[in-house]
């Protein structure tokens, strides 16, 4: 007879304990975090915002109503017939507006906003780096920017009785593309935040320049073409004025179209980089 326990009879191993066969697999390992779960992340985020504080939402949708009221029944009493004969234009180009402003205010804001909690630094030592986290929490903003958006556009609509053409694919595609470049912006301004802190009365200077930008005489002047939104909202109108589908633009015109927003996206997110690394090298990064 031998003393010890009997490693045939299931009881004499005590229940909970740790099975040797598991040692080592690996199951119960945190697995690393990729970019497929910070973008949900960022997106969930976004959502979380929006359904805790729809009154901040709507609030943002009846004041820009309230601009184009006052510019659309104002401009109608100055402007007569005039205003009417431009009215789509005005529409797709106020709407282009919104949309821009949205997209640079999602970056720039948000990075001026970081600064001031005092919570940049958190950004800075995730796993991705603070300017992949900016960029996605960036695009999550022009997404609900486009869904709020899109319902300012219908209140038009409905207040001037102007009927677009809406092809869902054409508007998003050109209209996203159009404000990536804005994007851009809002990044190379997000830098100069995190370098020099309180330069917002600046900020949002630049956005009442994205009005000359939109209504940029393309056809007079070509060389606007390469500025930001310029190309973009040329093409938006002869797509939701004219009704021209995507796949009816030349070539060279989608392609000059990419090429402007992934220009100025690649020149923001560098002087967003630089911005940063001097902002840690002076040793400035968490100031305000």
């Amino acid at each position: 007879m031998t003393a010890g326990i009997d490693t045939e009879d299931p009881k004499s191993v005590p229940s909970g304990g740790p099975n040797p066969s598991d040692a080592g697999d690996g199951r119960d390992a945190p697995r690393p975090a990729t970019y497929y779960h910070l973008a949900r992340a960022v997106l969930y985020r976004e959502y979380l915002l929006f359904v805790r504080y729809p009154a901040n939402a709507v609030g943002g949708i009846v004041v820009a109503l309230f601009f184009f009221g006052v510019l659309f029944y104002g401009g109608r009493l100055l402007a007569g017939r005039a205003l009417t004969d431009s009215l789509e234009g005005i529409v797709v180009g106020y709407f282009l507006w919104t949309l821009s402003v949205g997209a640079y205010s999602s970056v720039s804001n948000d990075i001026g906003n970081e600064v001031q909690w005092g919570t940049l630094e958190r950004h800075i030592t995730t796993p991705f780096g603070f300017a992949p986290v900016a960029l996605l929490k960036g695009i999550a903003k022009v997404v609900r920017t486009f869904l709020t958006s899109a319902v300012v556009l219908a209140v038009m609509l409905f207040l001037t009785g102007t009927t677009l053409s809406l092809d869902p694919v054409t508007v998003v595609v050109v209209a996203g593309l159009a404000i990536t470049s804005v994007l851009g912006l809002g990044f190379a301004a997000g830098g100069v935040t995190v370098l020099y802190k309180r330069i917002g009365n600046w900020l949002n200077l630049l956005q009442f320049g994205f009005i000359a930008l939109i209504s940029a005489p393309v056809l007079d002047a070509p060389w606007t073409r390469f500025l930001p939104l310029a190309h973009g909202s040329a093409l938006l109108q002869r797509a939701m004025v004219d009704g021209v589908r995507l796949w009816e633009f030349g070539a060279g015109e989608l392609g000059l179209l990419v090429a402007v927003a992934l220009g100025y996206l690649l020149g923001g997110y560098v002087v967003f980089h630089y911005a940063t690394r001097r902002a840690r090298r002076l040793g400035v990064l968490g100031d305000y």
